[in-house]
């Protein structure tokens, strides 16, 4: 009998698995959904994903709230975000109360992998987080979006991560590329805790710098009518409240594309605008053998102070 014909109770026992992840109970649902219909992606090819690079990811997640795009039934249907904890959490999830202008959001912290797996059961497809742990007011990363505007391609990106690279050496900031799973690039320099106010200034600066050093490659501006042709440095990412695609996460595009961290001799070497583009299977495969190419994000010893902006 086909499931819509099903009595409820029937159907929910039969499509609904509880399995054990690391000693907690983790309900499964509707495994065989198919979440990418161009590639045929179901919900189980995504949790096995999450769960296949979840020792690398996990550390890039753990003392941020996690905010999810989620895609219920897939991503040609709703799709919405999620910041507040959803109905029905296990006991277990870590919560985080985060106060904003007005109000508090209870968000996720997703520590470990049975929150990992809880989420992807509810497809939650991208997972977002701030540039600070615990504490809004203190940013220990300084992010660096690049975003393409009409007419450049992932070449000119990458063209313009290494002048942004070049620009921050001259700072005494290294920071660390990868690919946004869509068409961007994003660099990631991890700071001793600075005050929110003074990133955001010195992100600022620092894409005033590159606009005037390179004024035919990047822009700073925010009107989208005047980027054509150049690649947009996004210093607005390091206020408070703005979250930025964390690592490994999925993206929820027409096909299954991932927030991949590269090394910088492949932007260097990118000649091919769709040479930078990875799939979870790549990614799996990548990791296997190179490891985190951003595990120096997560070393206290190689925080930066922020310069030239007092704090």
């Amino acid at each position: 009998m086909p499931a819509a014909e099903r009595p409820a109770a029937e159907r929910t026992a039969a499509e609904r698995t509880v399995v054990d992840v690391e000693g907690r109970r983790v309900s499964l649902s509707h495994l065989e959904r198919v979440l990418y219909p161009r590639t045929g992606t179901t919900k189980a090819a995504v949790l096995h994903y999450y769960t296949q690079v979840a020792p690398f990811l996990l550390p890039h997640l753990a003392g941020r709230p996690a905010s999810f795009l989620r895609c219920p039934t897939g991503v040609d249907g709703e799709r919405f975000w999620a910041k507040n904890v959803p109905a029905g959490a296990p006991d277990w999830v870590r919560v985080l109360d985060v106060e904003v202008r007005t109000a508090t959001l209870r968000q996720v912290v997703v520590q470990d992998l049975p929150t990992l797996v809880w989420a992807g059961n509810l497809a939650c497809l991208e997972i977002h987080t701030p540039q600070w742990r615990e504490a809004p007011d203190l940013h220990d990363r300084l992010i660096i979006d690049l975003d393409p505007g009409e007419g450049t391609s992932m070449t000119d990106t990458c063209a313009a991560a290494l002048a942004v690279r070049e620009v921050l050496a001259e700072d005494g900031i290294a920071a660390w590329p990868k690919t946004s799973g869509s068409k961007g690039v994003h660099l990631v320099a991890p700071l001793r805790p600075s005050p929110a106010e003074a990133v955001s200034r010195y992100a600022k600066r620092l894409a005033g710098r590159l606009r005037e050093r390179y004024p035919g490659l990047v822009i700073d501006r925010m009107n989208r009518d005047a980027r054509h042709g150049l690649i947009f440095l996004d210093w607005s990412q390091n206020t408070g409240m703005k979250t930025t695609v964390a690592p490994y996460s999925l993206r929820a595009l027409a096909e299954p594309t991932v927030s991949t961290p590269v090394g910088w001799e492949e932007l260097a070497d990118c000649r091919d605008p769709e040479g930078l583009r990875f799939t979870p299977e790549q990614v799996v495969a990548r990791v296997a053998e190179r490891g985190d190419l951003m595990a120096p994000l997560l070393d206290p010893s190689g925080r930066e102070e922020l310069p030239g902006v007092p704090g």
